[in-house]
């Protein structure tokens, strides 16, 4: 580890080099400067200009320079998704981070994958509420120390408890032994304790790296309630929300204004944390198109795994004779009338997950599937949002009210509007009633009225079961699995093994599933 300047001075004077005509020269204290980041969700375009900008700050050579990042960066866009997070690992590990923090995207492929890809990065993983089920001590170290110049940083880390919730499938075992826990009654007691110890082994500040977010929360967690909970934190640089907040000031316990700021998603700022050497702390955000620097060795890293992106994007999944129509001009069908690539969504969750059930809001649809070979890119580009699926046990009349409400601004465009597999049913636009819902029969063609009392299988995704889709219909059924393959990757599969790369004719034309009545 190099020395700072302040530790060269005595050997200064031992080798004689001070006299009065030579005397040591006053070197000013310098400040710290902390870069930061949250929810980069694979937007690896960013990690040259904060590296850019952590470069040029320390040839001012003004400050000492450090840098941090408070979660959310394995998934979220290309590079995550096809490389289960190695694309944004193998980036990271040239940046020279500090520390990092978890955020609940982290989870998204699992925690064994997790514990592969995290070490790899080459810096401290902090985490304070993350624990085995049983365990005393959490899996990742609470804080770490770094030392800048004369003074003792800690870093201390606390993720969102709602992961065991939207990516309950890294927290469960398939027979629903829980694995993982996050501490919730526990974390802000997690966090102080952590706080507490550092102050003990002589940290002069103390910095929380949070993914808690700033928004009230379901489990009652978020980074302003830390704040208000705790004491002894000078700063928290917090994720989650994807907020723009350049400064936030909360009081603690002991009534100490505390700032808290997010950079908001993608780089779109990166936050620079700036502590005086007499300890004011003073928060910022740089706009992208404010910083003009780069680093050489981190855009070579990015274009190479852009190439490699390119080289699995245009692998060929399969072949189509004819159109599939989400969108037809600037009108969007998939978001008011049923569509044969709605169908072909719908019936790739329905049959890779052996449900009774698929359904796929149509503003998840986001591309046309055009005539002749169907490569990956193409079916990311259908389906490219980062939503996990699941499977859901949902009764006849929860069917009826998901229906009924997703379907009610019909013939006007809705994102909810239902793209179904297994299911008929008919709309009535005057009414805006659902009639005569169908249910097809296990393992055979034939169709049974709709039993309200009956319980189904259905398979979506975790956007239209608990993230706000289907206008929040479906959020109290219950939850069967939480599964780790993404809505773009079912797609991908259905195409490739089940319909062995050939898109059958039943699919050049719609199949009567959605009835619309304009009574």
């Amino acid at each position: 580890m190099k020395k700072p300047y302040w530790a060269l001075i005595p050997l200064l004077v031992l080798s004689g080099c001070v006299s009065e005509d030579n005397p040591i020269p006053i070197q000013p204290k310098k400040s710290i400067v902390i870069l930061y980041e949250n929810d980069v969700h694979c937007g690896i375009d960013g990690y040259t200009k904060m590296r850019g900008l952590r470069d040029a700050i320390v040839r001012a050579d003004t400050s000492y320079v450090a840098m941090v990042s408070s979660g959310d960066f394995l998934q979220g866009d290309l590079a995550g998704a096809i490389s289960t997070g190695q694309y944004i690992v193998d980036i990271m590990k040239h940046m020279g981070y500090d520390a990092v923090t978890l955020g609940n995207h982290e989870f998204d492929y699992g925690v064994p994958r997790m514990q592969k890809l995290l070490p790899q990065i080459g810096t401290d993983i902090v985490c304070a509420n993350l624990f085995e089920m049983g365990a005393t001590k959490p899996m990742y170290q609470p804080y770490v120390i770094k030392q800048y110049g004369d003074k003792r940083l800690a870093f201390v880390g606390a993720t969102t408890p709602e992961s065991m919730t939207d990516e309950a499938y890294a927290f469960f075992d398939t027979d629903g032994t829980q694995l993982y826990d996050l501490r919730t009654n526990e974390c802000f007691s997690l966090v102080q304790q952590a706080v507490d110890k550092a102050r003990q082994e002589g940290a002069d500040h103390v910095v929380v790296l949070s993914h808690l977010g700033e928004a009230e929360s379901f489990t009652g967690i978020d980074s302003h309630k830390l704040v208000k909970s705790t004491r002894g934190i000078d700063v928290v640089l917090d994720g989650h929300t994807h907020s723009v907040i350049k400064c936030d000031q909360v009081a603690n316990l002991d009534k100490v204004l505390v700032p808290t700021t997010q950079t908001g998603t993608k780089f779109n700022n990166v936050g620079k944390l700036w502590i005086s050497p007499e300890g004011k702390f003073v928060t910022t955000l740089v706009a992208k198109e404010d910083n003009p620097y780069t680093n050489d060795a981190i855009t070579a890293t990015i274009n190479s795994i852009k190439d490699l992106m390119k080289n699995v994007t245009s692998v060929n999944v399969a072949t189509t004779e004819f159109d599939l129509l989400a969108l037809e001009g600037s009108a969007w069908l998939v978001r008011h009338q049923e569509t044969a690539i709605g169908n072909l969504v719908a019936d790739a969750f329905r049959t890779i997950f052996e449900c009774q059930i698929g359904l796929v809001n149509g503003g998840a649809v986001r591309s046309n599937i055009n005539k002749g070979v169907i490569n990956y890119g193409n079916v990311i580009a259908v389906q490219p949002n980062d939503n996990n699926m699941c499977i859901l046990q949902v009764t006849g009349e929860e069917l009826m009210t998901m229906l009924t409400k997703s379907t009610a601004n019909c013939p006007e465009d809705d994102g909810a509007f239902p793209q179904v597999s297994g299911m008929k049913f008919t709309i009535h636009t005057g009414s805006h009633t659902v009639t005569d819902v169908m249910i097809q029969d296990k393992g055979k063609d034939t169709y049974s009225p709709l039993d309200l009392n009956a319980t189904y299988t259905l398979s979506t995704t975790d956007y239209c079961y608990n993230r706000g889709g289907m206008y929040k219909t479906l959020a109290n059924c219950k939850l069967v699995s939480l599964e780790p393959k993404l809505s773009r990757d079912a797609l991908n599969d259905y195409l490739k093994n089940t319909l062995k790369g050939v898109v059958p004719n039943r699919y050049k034309s719609t199949e009567g599933r959605i009835t619309i009545l304009n009574d």
